[in-house]
């Protein structure tokens, strides 16, 4: 399924690595030094924190399931669906946990 792409899937892990360290370490420095002021940056670097790491997660499980039959590509894909689907919608995980 993904045969094709694992050099595409390389790249972007790569660049969102990066990205992802520069972030933390923005973050981590601005926490003692409070050198950003709050407003728009501020919140774009929040929301890159929260969403960065499930985004390079996908990436990099996508690079490695390029390697793998169709069956480990479905299920990761599925797993991964779950996940965001709980992340955007945690009431879903509560009514799930209702039935069970």
């Amino acid at each position: 399924m993904f045969k094709g792409m694992e050099k595409v899937w390389d790249i972007l892990g790569e660049i969102l690595a990066v990205v992802m360290v520069l972030v933390y370490a923005l973050l981590i420095i601005n926490a003692k030094f409070q050198f950003i002021p709050e407003g728009t940056f501020m919140n774009i670097l929040e929301i890159i924190r929260t969403y960065g790491s499930i985004l390079l997660v996908a990436v990099v499980g996508l690079e490695a399931m390029s390697k793998r039959n169709v069956i480990f590509q479905i299920i990761f894909i599925a797993l991964l669906a779950l996940i965001v689907v709980f992340m955007f919608f945690p009431e879903t995980y509560q009514n799930l946990i209702n039935l069970v």
